[in-house]
Order: C-alpha cells, then sequence, then structure tokens
C-alpha cells in the first residue's frame, strides 16, 4: 500500500513538473535540440539563425502570444481546406478523373495538416 501511495506521489509530482514547463520554455528547449543537431553536422548558417531565434525567443515570448500564433495557424488551415474543397467542387463539375484525384489527394493532405495542428497543446 505504501509503495502504490509513493508511486502515484512520484508520478504526480513529475506530471507537475512536466506541466510547469511553459509554452516558451518548450519552444527554447526545442531551438537548443536543433542547435545542437545543427552542430554535430557542422552547419555553421544553421547553428548561426537558430541563435538568433534563441535569442529573439527568449527576448520576446510569451505563452499568450504562441497561443494566438497558433490559432492564427489553425485559421488559416482551415481556410485552405475550404479553398481545396471549392477545388475539388471545379474538377468535378468538369468531370476531369485526373483533377479529381488530385484534388482529393491536396484536400487529405490540408485535413491531415489540421488535425496535426489541432493536436497540439495550446
Amino acid at each position: 500500500m505504501k509503495n502504490r501511495i509513493a508511486l502515484a506521489l512520484a508520478l504526480f509530482s513529475l506530471s507537475a513538473a512536466s506541466q510547469a514547463a511553459t509554452l516558451c520554455q518548450e519552444k527554447e528547449h526545442e531551438i537548443q535540440r536543433e542547435i545542437s543537431y545543427a552542430e554535430k553536422h557542422n552547419n555553421q548558417s544553421r547553428i548561426t539563425g537558430l541563435n538568433k531565434a534563441l535569442r529573439e525567443v527568449r527576448a520576446n515570448c510569451s505563452d499568450d502570444k504562441l497561443r494566438a500564433e497558433h490559432q492564427k495557424k489553425i485559421a488559416k488551415q482551415k481556410e485552405e481546406i475550404a479553398e481545396r474543397r471549392h477545388d475539388l467542387a471545379e474538377a468535378k463539375q468538369k468531370g476531369d478523373a485526373d483533377k479529381i484525384s488530385k484534388r482529393e489527394h491536396k484536400l487529405k493532405e490540408a485535413q491531415q495538416e489540421l488535425k496535426t495542428l489541432e493536436a497540439r497543446d495550446y
């Protein structure tokens, strides 16, 4: 019984610690990970750009701003889906099987991208 309580407390504290990281801290960590990767591959121009991005995140990042930007991406992707549906409808109206197939594929890609965006923890 004591072991279960200890395990539950340990898991709870780990969960709380992982949630304590802000979105900006996560973004900073992601950039640092990319810097490490670029350093391993000796990509100096990528390192320079990532270091600039890291400075900007540290100076200007806010969780609210990140959430707002993410919502804009979702809205833009929804517009993209509407446009793809319109293109598909036009292709169906013309009866061009090749264009219909291509438009359906593009629509599916756009829908998958939206799912990916919506699955993010913002």
